[in-house]
């Protein structure tokens, strides 16, 4: 989805967020923090490989660099908000190399984001949060396994090459590391084979164009890495459970 991809890389402060309903979006990480507050139904948010079921003004607050995915549970209503760490700096700088030991807070109510019209108001939101959390856990010292390193290596790789061919093969060569290693080390890290992973993604992507772009069905089917419409048409329909033009009339 662009909206993830390299969010925060750019140094800036920037503040975005979108409401998503009935969504998911497979493993992925970025720069940027991440807020993930459920508005209505169900949703099940992985950090770190560790679970959290979401519910009703349950707020995830994601790191820089934790890798992360969500999932709906029979229904949701969500908002994602995508902010880079120079919009709390403060923060940033004291909280860096440590995560929360419990990355889930419970709101009150949800915020009103339409009200957050100026950089100063979305610092003064962000920095609430932020103080909230703080009271809410304590923090532990990032640990990046060696095996935790090449699977944000893979990641990346796929976000930077989705749109075209793209392997795990491929992937080996880039990395140098053996074929059957990553394959292993893959399904034991994030449950699916790359392959399941690959098309995860490129659907997610597809989800994001099709509601946010004029481009037709058989152009994002083949921006998504797909070199036939049948094939996209037919992992959509799997994952989604509808087609691509039903989804997009939703």
């Amino acid at each position: 989805m662009a909206f993830f991809e390299h969010h925060g890389v750019e140094e800036k402060e920037s503040f975005q967020y979108l409401t998503l309903v009935n969504r998911s979006f497979p493993l992925h990480f970025h720069r940027a923090y991440e807020l993930i507050i459920v508005n209505e139904g169900e949703l099940l948010v992985t950090i770190d490989q560790k679970e959290y079921v979401l519910h009703k003004n349950d707020l995830a607050f994601v790191f820089t660099n934790q890798m992360h995915e969500f999932k709906t549970i029979n229904h949701s209503n969500i908002t994602v908000i995508i902010f880079s760490p120079e919009l709390i700096g403060h923060f940033f700088m004291n909280y860096k190399g440590v995560i929360p030991k419990d990355n889930v807070l419970h709101l009150s109510q949800a915020p009103n984001l339409e009200k957050l019209n100026s950089i100063y108001m979305q610092k003064g939101f962000l920095y609430s949060i932020c103080g909230v959390l703080q009271d809410h856990t304590s923090f532990i010292p990032v640990k990046h396994s060696t095996k935790t390193k090449v699977l944000h290596q893979i990641l990346l790789f796929v976000d930077n090459h989705y749109t075209s061919d793209c392997t795990l093969k491929l992937v080996a060569k880039h990395l140098q590391y053996d074929y059957a290693y990553l394959s292993k080390l893959f399904v034991q890290m994030t449950n699916m084979t790359f392959t399941e992973y690959l098309n995860h993604y490129r659907i997610s992507q597809a989800c994001y164009l099709l509601k946010n772009s004029q481009q037709s069905i058989y152009e994002i089917a083949m921006n998504c890495g797909y070199n036939n419409l049948r094939s996209f048409n037919r992992n959509f329909k799997r994952m989604i459970n509808y087609s691509p033009k039903q989804y997009r009339e939703l």
